[in-house]
């Protein structure tokens, strides 16, 4: 029995792009032209490209037609990447380092050695963590004007494990969790194992879109809204006062949980409380201090309110059983002893310094950035193909993330999600002003111009 003609499409279509004969960023067809130079029903040509797009082949943008995507990302490419080739300029992942980090940990390890409390180490831990190391993480939690008791507070294998606990403890499959249009991507892997829906949200320059929040929730059943309120990934955006409570208010009004990602938050100078501080009886608050330490130093913490601690327990005893006793250990040796406290404001001016960079290199670019942060957005013509533009960097030796990984719309924007950490001073300005070259050829070769920040 012959195959369906969209079928036959769908196969020549994906054998050309599989061998190159197609390559990423090539334009097709629209549905009519196919429909025209193929003989066949507009419906089918339209059916073999919506086949080919789920395929992850090709994808539509509105507005500007349908596209080979890159179907093999080199190593490094987007943010769920294996690492950089060795040589690389990495802007795609922050692992922010201190001078002198090093030399603290062999310090630390020394203190850790003669302290006695190796032999404890040894053996299983408790599933939220031993109960000094939680009172520790409590006092932690106040300095950021969040007051919670200590059994409140779980210690988790950073805050992605965090936020994975979390879906996996309090979360159903199905279940509708309200999010940005464009969000920290570890989440969206967590939505996607746990089989939640992401509904997105539109967002202003200051942050979502809270009306937008209020309709959905009248039309359809959320059970969660996953928030970066403190220095959200990738805008950079704190929330106000105002704001905070005004989300607050949505979520007592139809019964929602917040989950308040605050894995950026000490970058922020004094802002205002947690949404978590605000509205404690419906708020799991997740963070870490992989951003502040070290990122190979995974030790996250959670605070939840207590009837829902047995559950968190549970989905860690699931995942991990515990957290490492050392790691955890040494972390919160650091927050007591107040080199979490140093650590943080040195990465504080640290990305301030990078920002200047940003700054001077781009100048009267359109980006989208907080002063403190170790990344921007920046935001690319519409001519402009985000996923080429990564691929040319790439050949010249920088790593960059696109749009997609943080979009949760069919369509992701035409951006780019700089990350700044990772590099040296002088190696940072170097590839911003490669990275500016490439979009700048590209526009040129698009007969555009690269998006300028409008006068005030």
């Amino acid at each position: 029995m012959p195959r369906a003609r969209y079928k036959q499409l769908v196969d020549r279509f994906a054998s050309d792009i599989r061998t190159g004969n197609l390559a990423p960023g090539s334009r097709l067809p629209t549905h009519r032209e196919l429909a025209g130079s193929e003989g066949v029903a507009l419906v089918t040509a339209s059916r073999a490209y919506a086949e080919l797009e789920k395929m992850g082949l090709i994808s539509g943008e509105q507005g500007r037609g349908t596209f080979v995507r890159e179907t093999t990302l080199p190593p490094g490419q987007g943010i769920d990447q294996r690492p950089v080739p060795k040589g690389t300029l990495d802007l795609n992942f922050n692992s922010p380092s201190i001078d002198g980090q090093s030399q603290l940990l062999r310090e630390a390890l020394r203190q850790l050695s003669v302290s006695g409390e190796l032999e404890p180490l040894l053996h299983y831990q408790p599933h939220s963590g031993r109960q000094h190391e939680r009172s520790i993480i409590a006092t932690h939690l106040k300095q950021r004007d969040l007051h919670v008791d200590a059994d409140q507070v779980l210690i988790t294998s950073g805050a992605q494990h965090g936020l994975a606990i979390t879906a996996l403890a309090l979360l159903n499959p199905g279940d509708i969790v309200a999010v940005d249009s464009l969000i920290y991507p570890g989440f969206k892997t967590v939505a996607e194992v746990s089989r939640l829906e992401l509904a997105p949200l539109p967002f202003t320059e200051s942050g979502p879109d809270l009306e937008a929040l209020q309709k959905l929730c009248r039309q359809r059943r959320v059970k969660a809204v996953y928030t970066q309120p403190t220095l959200h990934n990738p805008l950079g955006w704190v929330l106000s006062l105002a704001q905070r409570e005004a989300l607050v208010a949505i979520a007592r009004e139809h019964d929602l949980m917040l989950i308040e990602d605050a894995a950026y938050a000490f970058h922020a100078d004094h802002p205002p409380p947690p949404v978590s501080q605000i509205a404690p009886e419906r708020s799991i608050y997740i963070s870490g201090l992989s951003k502040s330490l070290a990122t190979g130093l995974r030790c996250g913490f959670l605070a939840a309110p207590i009837e829902y601690v047995a559950q968190l327990e549970r989905a860690i005893r699931a995942t991990t059983w515990n957290t490492p006793g050392l790691i955890t250990a040494l972390a919160c040796q650091w927050v007591a002893d107040g080199t979490v406290t140093q650590l943080e404001e040195q990465k504080r001016e640290d990305a301030r310094a990078r920002q200047l960079i940003v700054r001077q290199v781009f100048n009267d670019w359109d980006y989208i950035a907080h002063p403190n942060a170790y990344f921007i957005w920046l935001p690319l013509p519409a001519e402009v193909r985000a996923d080429r533009v990564c691929a040319e960097l790439l050949e010249q030796g920088i790593s960059v993330a696109s749009a997609e990984p943080f979009a949760t719309t069919e369509h992701a924007p035409h951006a780019l999600r700089l990350a700044l950490g990772s590099v040296k001073p002088k190696q940072l300005e170097a590839a911003l002003l490669k990275v500016k070259e490439v979009i700048e050829d590209n526009a040129a070769l698009m007969g555009t111009r690269v998006i300028k920040r409008r006068e005030s």
